[in-house]
């Protein structure tokens, strides 16, 4: 089989793009996986099929992918916020995703000590975000009546400012460390962002897309709660209930003695202080059990 047409997509699959590397790629793969959505990519390949599902991964650069969601090319994507702003695609956000948060901020180096984002109106910026960023300056110029020169440059943005090209720039910021680096500090924030899981408004694949919306929040409550199990005696019912309200609602079911055992879905995060509380109470026989994946 060729190369072109192994890396191509079998008539009436549904086409679902994720980012091919950087920073998202490893969180997107490990979520497709816990999903159950798994498949096998050849080397060389940008395309893979889904086991079992009529669907096909295209791998694709973050910066691309709304690109190809909201053109058509593709029924389904995951990106980042920004990026899908920045490209100004029409498309649907289907959910968010909780990971690759981060801030598009407007950083000035340390030693200008520009205290106000408005100091930079009609300035020199360089980001790879122009369209956001001309969106962010625009009412400034306006109100000053000056014109913000913006510079597009693909890549190590942060080090524009040291080499005399920008007066400022606009970057993501994650950890704040190559920023720090750079000697430059957040002075603006355009935008806060993370992983949005988004598909074309007319995807013919709506049944595999709502599928696949299905599967990743069953994924994500799972890696978010534990399902808590315990027992209590009927006059304690009504308070642990109260310490274990669920993320809907507990399951209850009474006991040959005349007690209750119920159980609840409980935060990851208070599960040790909930354990304690219902200690404290009375309960017995308290048990928390780990979730692969659910359906809410």
């Amino acid at each position: 089989m060729s190369l072109a047409r192994a890396n191509s997509s079998p008539m009436g699959n549904c086409r679902f793009a994720i980012p091919k590397k950087g920073r998202l790629h490893e969180k997107v793969l490990e979520m497709l996986k816990g999903a159950g959505i798994h498949f096998h990519r050849e080397s060389r390949l940008d395309v893979a099929l889904v086991v079992d599902l009529p669907i096909t991964l295209v791998f694709l650069p973050a910066s691309d992918i709304a690109k190809y969601v909201g053109e058509g090319n593709v029924d389904i994507g995951i990106t980042g916020l920004d990026k899908v702003q920045e490209s100004g695609a029409e498309v649907d956000t289907i959910m968010e995703l909780g990971f690759g948060k981060c801030r598009l901020c407007v950083q000035a180096p340390i030693a200008s000590k520009i205290e106000n984002v408005e100091t930079l109106a009609g300035m020199r910026i360089v980001t790879s975000f122009p369209t956001l960023s001309k969106k962010f300056f625009d009412p400034l110029d306006e109100k000053f009546g000056v014109t913000t020169k913006i510079n597009f440059v693909s890549g190590s943005v942060e080090v524009a400012c040291s080499l005399g090209l920008a007066d400022a720039v606009v970057d993501l910021v994650e950890t704040g460390t190559t920023m720090k680096a750079a000697g430059l500090e957040v002075v603006g924030e355009v935008l806060a962002t993370q992983s949005i899981l988004i598909a074309n408004p007319n995807a013919e694949h709506k049944d595999l897309v709502d599928m696949i919306r299905r599967r990743i929040e069953g994924y994500i409550t799972a890696t978010k709660y534990e399902m808590l199990m315990y027992n209590v005696t009927a006059e304690l019912a009504e308070q642990a209930c109260k310490i274990t309200p669920g993320k809907k609602s507990p399951t209850i079911t009474s006991l040959d003695d005349g007690g209750k055992a119920i159980s609840a879905l409980v935060h990851k995060n208070d599960m040790s202080t909930i354990m304690d509380e219902l200690y404290e109470l009375g309960a017995t026989d308290i048990l928390s059990m780990h979730l692969s994946n659910s359906r809410m």
